[in-house]
């Protein structure tokens, strides 16, 4: 754990909100405890249509959606290097017996009958070899292709001499609160587990403290530790989210399920075959969802909506004319009625990719094209942050001269409210070395010693405060 030292007196302004960074405006909420359910061209991903059904109503037999998904579901096992002292010196030395053995296992979903495997980050994580079982019990050892950890998704390849059973993607999109779902998985490692339910909820951030506002598909369907990674499939056997954290205080079911929808899913896989890494289109605005306080205090004309309070120079949404004040309604066909629906659909989106953005501005509603950009980053591992280069109205809102902006903070330890005010705070030196952008921020870190502590100037409101962090 990252130790900050010396005393921490910044008062930030209670803020604005980058998409892709941080909060505002946002009304408190009781915290939920969240756990990850754990110890989840290129090839040619199928898309299916998408029609939804009343199971309901129309009598919908999920033997189907089961025969069709069970063998596209594979049990992942997650194999690590283990030193087992034979005495007491080893033990003091840290050496002894070398051996490999399971620490952990979840599920995965087959994408390609040439064996692309998606399941969460989170399950393979600390991997030194992955093992993952078929539902005919063949067993194959897994390449790891990439990962999207702040997505909690990792992409895994096998290899056979015949296609392998897949499942196609569906559209998250148009599911449906209130529609029959399956949640197919290995829990507890009992495998080829089927369990039923229907989507309770769309677009759901369950973390406060989760600066990418990640937006989830809940369900009551039961997931419980080792679903991790699975399926969540509609009655037509179409995959509309991957199963990927609950909410409960023993770490079994309770009613609440999470998932990470397949169009972000579908993207993220996309990109980590073309690039190698997410590539994230920016809208650039900053805000939040519009409270009856912000409705009152501007006479918005709308209870429901994404406010805009401020919007990035040079980005998309500037050059489109999208303005401070404005209530961003809906984006293409996609509704917004708060945060996690706007990052929620634009985190399914390219740079460069166009989007129909339309906003309320004084009781009329205009749609606006938008392009999307990219905005560089670099994370601070050490330090447990990321930044990204600083606009001239992130400067001039801090009093600095130079700097880059912390974005987000990517240590869990640190995400606690406390420390909530470094986020939009402007770093001006690593080092004694002045940093003007990422750029430069990659040089620092390149040539200074790992091993050493490292300082950091934070400007706020024109002062100047130095931390050191140290393991």
């Amino acid at each position: 754990m990252k130790k900050l030292a010396g005393s921490l007196t910044i008062a930030i302004l209670a803020g604005v909100i980058t998409l892709g960074s941080y909060k505002l405006f946002i009304e408190k909420e009781e915290t939920t405890h969240i756990e990850a359910v754990t110890p989840i061209a290129a090839p040619a991903f199928v898309q299916a249509s998408y029609n939804p059904n009343n199971a309901a109503a129309e009598g919908i037999d999920f033997t189907v959606a089961a025969e069709k998904t069970l063998n596209g579901v594979v049990h992942v096992k997650n194999m690590q290097e283990y030193v087992r002292p034979r005495n007491m010196m080893e033990a003091m030395r840290g050496t002894g017996e070398r051996g490999q053995g399971i620490v952990g296992a979840g599920s995965g979903v087959i994408i390609s009958a040439d064996g692309y495997i998606v399941t969460n980050n989170h399950v393979i994580a600390g991997a030194t070899e992955v093992e993952v079982v078929l539902n005919d019990n063949r067993k194959f050892k897994a390449e790891i292709v990439g990962r999207a950890e702040q997505a909690d998704i990792a992409l895994l390849k096998v290899e056979s001499d015949r296609d392998f059973p897949y499942i196609t993607f569906g559209d998250s999109d148009a599911a449906k609160v209130g529609e029959w779902v399956l949640a197919v998985g290995n829990p507890f490692n009992l495998t080829s587990t089927v369990t039923a339910g229907i989507i309770s909820a769309k677009a759901r951030d369950i973390n406060e403290y989760d600066m990418n506002n990640q937006s989830f598909i809940q369900t009551d369907a039961a997931i419980n530790p080792g679903n991790s990674g699975g399926a969540l499939v509609n009655t037509k056997g179409e995959l509309i989210g991957i199963n990927t954290a609950i909410t409960s205080k023993t770490g079994s079911y309770v009613g609440y399920a999470f998932a990470v929808p397949s169009n972000n899913t579908r993207k993220i896989v996309n990109d980590l075959l073309e690039y190698g890494s997410v590539q994230k289109g920016i809208l650039g605005v900053q805000g939040g969802p519009v409270t009856p306080r912000l409705n009152k205090e501007y006479d918005l004309g709308t209870t429901e909506g994404f406010y805009v309070a401020g919007v990035e120079l040079e980005s998309g949404a500037q050059k489109a004319g999208i303005q401070k004040g404005d209530v961003i309604k809906m984006i293409d066909n996609i509704k917004i009625s708060k945060f996690s629906d706007l990052t929620g659909y634009v985190n399914t989106k390219q740079p460069d990719d166009i989007v129909n953005v339309s906003v309320l501005r004084n009781n009329r509603e205009i749609t606006l094209p938008v392009k999307l950009f990219k905005s560089p980053t670099y994370e601070l591992s050490k330090l447990g942050v990321e930044v990204k280069n600083a606009t001239d109205a992130d400067l001039k809102r801090f009093g600095a001269d130079q700097g880059v902006v912390i974005s987000r903070l990517i240590n869990p330890d640190l995400r606690r409210a406390s420390y909530q005010q470094l986020v939009g705070a402007i770093i001006a030196e690593i080092d004694q070395t002045k940093v003007s952008n990422v750029d430069d921020v990659s040089e620092v870190m390149k040539t200074r010693d790992p091993n050493e502590p490292i300082s950091i100037v934070v400007i706020i409101n024109g002062e100047r405060n130095r931390f050191i962090f140290e393991d």
